[in-house]
Protein backbone atom coordinates (compact mmCIF):
# COMPACT_ATOMS: atom_id res chain seq x y z
CA UNK A 1 0.00 0.00 0.00
CA UNK A 2 1.16 3.39 -1.15
CA UNK A 3 1.41 6.39 1.63
CA UNK A 4 -1.39 7.88 -0.69
CA UNK A 5 -3.25 5.16 -0.46
CA UNK A 6 -2.49 4.81 3.58
CA UNK A 7 -3.51 8.58 3.65
CA UNK A 8 -6.71 8.35 1.82
CA UNK A 9 -7.82 5.27 4.07
CA UNK A 10 -6.99 7.01 7.01
CA UNK A 11 -8.92 10.05 6.07
CA UNK A 12 -12.06 7.36 4.96
CA UNK A 13 -11.80 6.30 8.87
CA UNK A 14 -11.91 9.75 10.19
CA UNK A 15 -14.85 10.58 7.49
CA UNK A 16 -16.73 8.06 9.15
CA UNK A 17 -16.51 8.59 12.19
CA UNK A 18 -17.11 11.96 12.85
CA UNK A 19 -21.02 11.38 11.59
CA UNK A 20 -21.16 8.45 13.88
CA UNK A 21 -19.84 9.97 16.71
CA UNK A 22 -22.32 13.54 16.30
CA UNK A 23 -25.31 11.00 15.44
CA UNK A 24 -25.66 12.93 12.37
CA UNK A 25 -24.18 13.19 8.89
CA UNK A 26 -23.68 11.16 5.69
CA UNK A 27 -20.30 9.46 5.29
CA UNK A 28 -20.75 8.43 2.30
CA UNK A 29 -19.69 11.15 0.30
CA UNK A 30 -16.49 12.12 2.20
CA UNK A 31 -15.35 8.92 2.22
CA UNK A 32 -15.71 8.71 -1.48
CA UNK A 33 -14.25 11.42 -2.08
CA UNK A 34 -10.73 11.19 0.34
CA UNK A 35 -8.40 9.91 -2.74
CA UNK A 36 -9.17 12.64 -4.62
CA UNK A 37 -8.78 14.95 -1.71
CA UNK A 38 -5.41 13.23 -0.64
CA UNK A 39 -4.01 14.28 -4.55
CA UNK A 40 -5.06 17.52 -4.22
CA UNK A 41 -3.32 18.13 -0.92
CA UNK A 42 -0.72 15.82 -2.13
CA UNK A 43 0.46 17.06 -5.56
CA UNK A 44 -1.46 20.26 -6.59
CA UNK A 45 -2.04 22.85 -3.59
CA UNK A 46 0.40 25.31 -1.87
CA UNK A 47 0.31 25.56 1.57
CA UNK A 48 2.27 25.51 5.14
CA UNK A 49 -0.03 24.32 8.07
CA UNK A 50 2.83 26.01 10.43
CA UNK A 51 1.76 29.18 8.99
CA UNK A 52 -2.22 29.10 8.27
CA UNK A 53 -2.07 33.58 7.25
CA UNK A 54 0.39 32.38 4.28
CA UNK A 55 -0.26 34.98 1.45
CA UNK A 56 0.26 32.44 -1.96
CA UNK A 57 -1.34 29.83 -0.22
CA UNK A 58 -4.00 28.20 -2.27
CA UNK A 59 -7.68 28.10 -1.09
CA UNK A 60 -10.25 24.94 -1.11
CA UNK A 61 -13.54 25.94 -0.98
CA UNK A 62 -16.25 23.42 0.01
CA UNK A 63 -20.22 24.29 -0.52
CA UNK A 64 -22.08 20.81 0.97
CA UNK A 65 -21.71 20.95 4.46
CA UNK A 66 -22.58 16.75 4.96
CA UNK A 67 -18.63 16.82 2.74
CA UNK A 68 -17.12 18.86 5.96
CA UNK A 69 -15.58 15.43 7.22
CA UNK A 70 -13.40 15.29 4.58
CA UNK A 71 -12.20 18.81 4.77
CA UNK A 72 -11.78 18.46 8.67
CA UNK A 73 -10.05 14.64 8.37
CA UNK A 74 -7.78 16.01 6.12
CA UNK A 75 -6.84 19.37 7.09
CA UNK A 76 -6.00 17.25 10.68
CA UNK A 77 -3.97 14.85 9.00
CA UNK A 78 -2.14 17.53 7.28
CA UNK A 79 -1.14 18.80 10.74
CA UNK A 80 -3.64 21.93 11.08
CA UNK A 81 -5.10 21.03 13.56
CA UNK A 82 -4.92 18.14 16.21
CA UNK A 83 -7.17 14.67 15.36
CA UNK A 84 -8.38 14.72 18.69
CA UNK A 85 -10.71 17.19 17.94
CA UNK A 86 -12.52 16.03 15.29
CA UNK A 87 -15.01 13.81 17.48
CA UNK A 88 -16.00 17.42 19.24
CA UNK A 89 -16.54 19.49 15.99
CA UNK A 90 -20.47 18.61 15.50
CA UNK A 91 -21.04 19.20 19.67
CA UNK A 92 -20.58 22.80 20.30
CA UNK A 93 -17.49 22.25 22.10
CA UNK A 94 -15.16 23.37 19.19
Amino acid sequence: MSSSEAAANHIRVLSASMPEVASSGHPGGPMGCADFMTILYGEFLRFDPENASWFNRDRLFFDPGHMSPLLYATLAQIGHFLLKILNNLDNGEV
